[in-house]
């Protein structure tokens, strides 16, 4: 790698030739701020807090763009620069309404952190008064609010380059300029696939998921309700991060005392959930496989990706599980065999689901999510940060709390479910069972690095009792439909194929904790986290789902893997939806 010597602040310093001011200045420890830029996702200059002084150039260049180049002196830190920033932040405050204790992101904004550390003056060029609230709340998952928005333009980078739907962008021109959908239409008009992408990489409160807590408050608050609750398998290592602890810390014991002192009557564990979608799962696909089924099978637990499909890709509608996702199997579980266990009559339950994904919203409105009284299999989903907004306000002292275990029988998982986090983790998680269950001989290693990690696409062949078997996990909606083209195109053939919307996986889900540009840029979230869940899976005896004593009691009730009642109960269909089309 060629490497160049420049100078920052007067510092010599010594960085590959490809590098941009940002990078080299973050190698020298130095912070230069933006608002704008996302690391391979966004780099446009828009925002310009991030100019910078080059002795010699005409013009202050943005670090964000601005490649190095031997002998380049670089000042980040001048009065005159300081002077820019402060001004910048305070024009972007002068469009911008400021109702700031009363917004999600109050403590947790850039923009409000940026103010701060410059000392802006918040109405220096406000003219006209208070901006009124100008907001799209169409959508089930998310409400966006455009007074709050400061054009950066990082959602819509990543719903077109990250996630391939595009259907949002910049409507109008100059000062009228807003981020919206095509012709104004409301975002629940489109063919939005509900991740939520776009309001994790958000700098400000512009979009915030759709708060649903006041309902989780009044069924706790309800003595005729009795309120169950189970959290997925990545929140775990994500929850820790709204009371500071380190990212991809695993908080699980915590998490689970947390719920109970929020009052659940039962605290259970969708992990449970995974390991009875990878028995249906992997039966099903098994017997695709043997019987000539339609392949490549398509894993069906992230509802992001299937209305992806349904919009997109319908063609592949028929390629996908047939399985609910565990959010689904949980919930149908609950309502079904839990209420009877219990003697608890299921129109008094109240199942809650504690999710990384807004898309969970979308899918528990579903009109097949219900069971044959019209009961939905899930009443309420909250995303991880809803959860900790409300152990907040209930005044509990998180990080203080001793850890505690999940109720039975919804609470022993397998480590094979506990990865299901992780992109990769539903088909390592299939392959311990289903080879094992094709062999009938125990694995000598369950590890199966192949489908593990961030690469845009992963690809592996297995002999599975003579039978070759071929697979690929991609996450990322872009991605997915790469991955999907090559296959209509006949470019690959594979058998199994699981497919993730978000980048990494649930752990890199819409409904995860905010973290800054700043750490986004130089910290790859979904490695950390991942590897929280990778380390639980490591630690422990039980890694198959398919040995999880839990399922041969789920068994005694619903028969056999995809057999009538598991059908019944466990199993769904799709809509071939298109663009546009609800």
């Amino acid at each position: 790698m060629d490497m160049i010597n420049m100078k920052i602040n007067g510092m010599d310093v010594q960085v590959p030739a490809n590098y941009t001011i940002l990078q080299a200045a973050e190698q020298a420890g130095i912070r230069i701020p933006t608002l704008c830029y996302l690391k391979d996702v966004n780099a446009i200059g828009a925002c310009r807090l991030c100019v910078v002084e080059v002795k010699g150039a005409r013009s202050n260049p943005v670090a964000c763009l601005q490649t190095v180049a031997e002998g380049m002196e670089v000042q980040t830190n001048t009065a005159a620069i300081r002077d820019s920033r402060k001004k910048t932040l305070e024009l972007l405050l002068s469009n911008h309404r400021m109702d700031c204790l009363g917004c999600s992101r109050s403590t947790n904004c850039e923009l409000q952190t940026l103010a701060q550390e410059y000392e802006c003056e918040n109405h220096k060029y406000q003219f006209g008064g208070e901006l009124e609230p100008d907001i799209d709340d169409s959508a089930i998952h998310l409400i966006r609010d455009n007074s709050k928005c400061i054009l950066c333009r990082r959602c819509v980078a990543v719903c077109k380059f990250n996630q391939h739907a595009s259907v949002i962008g910049p409507n109008a021109r100059g000062f009228k300029t807003h981020i919206a959908s095509a012709f104004e239409m409301g975002l629940a008009e489109t063919s939005c696939v509900n991740c939520s992408q776009c309001i994790a990489v958000c700098p400000t409160g512009a979009l915030t998921e759709r708060d649903d807590t006041a309902k989780v408050w009044a069924a706790l608050n309800d003595p005729t309700k009795h309120v169950v609750v189970g959290p997925a398998p990545s929140v775990r290592v994500q929850l820790g991060e709204c009371f500071g602890m380190p990212i991809g810390t695993n908080v699980e014991g915590k998490m689970l005392a947390a719920l109970r002192r929020l009052g659940f009557d039962k605290v259970f564990d969708v992990d449970t959930a995974a390991d009875l979608t990878i028995m249906e799962e992997g039966t099903e696909f098994l017997g695709r496989l043997q019987n000539g089924g339609k392949l490549p099978m398509i894993t069906s637990c992230s509802p992001g990706w299937i209305k992806f499909c349904e919009h997109y890709y319908p063609e592949f509608t028929e390629n996908l599980s047939s399985c609910k996702s565990p959010q689904g199997m949980f919930g149908a579980m609950v309502k079904s065999y839990y209420a009877e266990k219990a003697g608890i009559d299921p129109k008094d339950i109240v199942t809650v689901s504690i999710m990384p994904c807004t898309a969970k919203k979308f899918e528990l409105s579903r009109e097949e999510m219900q069971n044959k009284d019209g009961l939905r299999d899930i009443d309420v989903s909250l995303t991880t940060r809803e959860l900790a907004s409300m152990i907040k306000r209930a005044g509990i002292k998180f990080t203080e709390l001793p850890d505690e275990t999940a109720d039975p029988v919804f609470g022993i998982a397998s480590g094979a479910g506990h990865i299901f986090g992780a992109t990769g983790g539903v088909m390592e998680a299939a392959l311990r069972t289903v080879v094992e269950v094709v062999t009938k001989k125990p694995l000598e290693k369950l590890e199966f690095h192949e489908v593990r990690g961030l690469k845009d696409i992963k690809e592996a062949e297995y002999d599975v009792a003579g039978t070759k078997v071929r697979v690929a996990v991609t996450s990322g909606l872009s991605n997915a439909a790469k991955l999907l083209d090559m296959v209509k195109n006949g470019e690959r053939d594979y058998h199994f194929i699981e497919v993730m919307a978000c980048p990494g996986g649930c752990v890199n889900g819409g409904g995860q904790p905010h973290q800054p540009g700043y750490v986004r840029n130089n910290m790859d979230l979904r490695a950390v986290r991942a590897a929280g869940l990778y380390g639980e899976d490591d630690a422990m005896t039980l890694r198959k789902s398919h040995e999880n004593p839990v399922m041969k009691e789920l068994y005694e009730y619903l028969g056999e893997p995809n057999g009538h009642k598991s059908h019944e109960l466990l199993h769904t269909h799709y809509t071939k939806r298109g663009l546009y089309n609800k």
